[in-house]
């Protein structure tokens, strides 16, 4: 069995379009131990072996990883990406890709908001110049660097 063979029901058969680790590596733009950690989550499946022992990747791996890697920078979580293939996977129209965009919008949306109210507070500590996170000299100090590590989550003294 050469390299490009596999085992397939007792008989060798020829296995012409595998891919080895570091061309699907090279051609997805992700490194190796990322496509041996998407085997152990299960978002790859497991290659077949070269008669050497190599991986070989069929070669729609390459484009399956670049969906994860989209759907990554949209802001799903490996856990979420997997809930997804395995959706598309079943091959039956389903709402919930739509929910989870939906979902991921509104977690987008808290952050936006928290992001804007951190902005604005830098941009007052700068107007203010603010010199010192604990000992600040300015007069308008937009911080309250009195009551920092003073209450607890519970709004107790510490």
């Amino acid at each position: 069995m050469t390299r490009l063979e596999r085992r397939q029901g007792g008989m060798t058969v020829p296995h012409r379009d595998g891919l080895r680790t570091g061309e699907v590596a090279e051609q997805a733009g992700v490194n190796i131990q990322t496509l041996r950690y998407y085997e152990r989550r299960g978002l790859l499946a497991e290659p077949i072996r070269s008669t050497g022992g190599h991986r070989l990747y069929p070669a729609d791996t390459v484009a399956l990883l670049t969906v994860i890697k989209a759907a990554q920078r949209l802001g799903f979580t490996l856990d979420e990406v997997a809930d997804l293939l395995d959706a598309g996977r079943r091959r039956h129209p389903s709402a919930d890709l739509q929910q989870r965009a939906i979902d991921k919008i509104a977690e987008i949306e808290a952050k936006i908001a928290d992001l804007t109210a951190i902005r604005a507070t830098l941009t007052e500590v700068v107007d203010a110049r603010c010199d010192s996170l604990t000992n600040c000299t300015c007069d308008d100090c937009p911080i309250p660097f009195l009551t920092i590590g003073t209450d607890r989550p519970d709004g107790d003294p510490a």
